[in-house]
């Protein structure tokens, strides 16, 4: 994500945001790694389990897949379909982006909003053990909110470059 337009206290605070991110991601997808091959040496091996590690793979694979989406955005390796973009001007490239951001935001603001919902309506339901459900289903409203945040920063780019004020790659 370009931030040579910001504020330096927001270019920095996107930095951190990003390494916060990534420690994180590979934090869980370890931890995803090493249960599961516990897990599977316990079994095999000695016929034990851990209690409750099945629960809390299935839920560290949501939060993996969510916060690979977050860095997904971050880094624009993000799913798209732009058979006809590559055809067109760069100023109008830059301009058919700036509104495909904009309907991500607000996909992404949605999905953030009905996730609270979500969370909201499973009040007092426990995830698994004694972990509650609203922390387990945290992830949602988050990384969606994250996302749509970074799709604001990359909408106001886009329209720096399809009204002339920044060069355009």
């Amino acid at each position: 994500m370009p931030t040579r337009h910001l504020p330096p206290a927001l270019a920095r605070l996107i930095r951190i945001v990003t390494w916060i991110e990534n420690g994180l991601l590979i934090t869980l997808l370890a931890l995803m790694v090493s249960l599961a091959g516990a897990q599977i040496l316990l079994r095999n091996l000695f016929d034990l389990s851990i209690l409750d590690v099945d629960q809390l793979l299935r839920l560290l694979v949501l939060w993996v897949a969510l916060l690979g989406a977050v860095a997904a955005s971050r880094e624009g390796k993000h799913i798209r379909v732009d058979v006809l973009s590559r055809w067109l001007p760069a100023r109008v490239r830059a301009g058919a982006q700036a509104l495909t951001d904009i309907f991500t935001i607000g996909v992404c603001l949605l999905l953030a909003w009905q996730a609270v919902r979500f969370i909201r309506a499973e009040a007092g339901v426990n995830a698994f053990g004694a972990v509650p459900g609203w922390a387990a289903e945290l992830i949602l409203p988050a990384a969606f909110a994250l996302i749509a945040l970074r799709y604001s920063l990359l909408l106001a780019h886009h329209l720096r470059q399809s009204l002339g004020r920044e060069d355009i790659p």
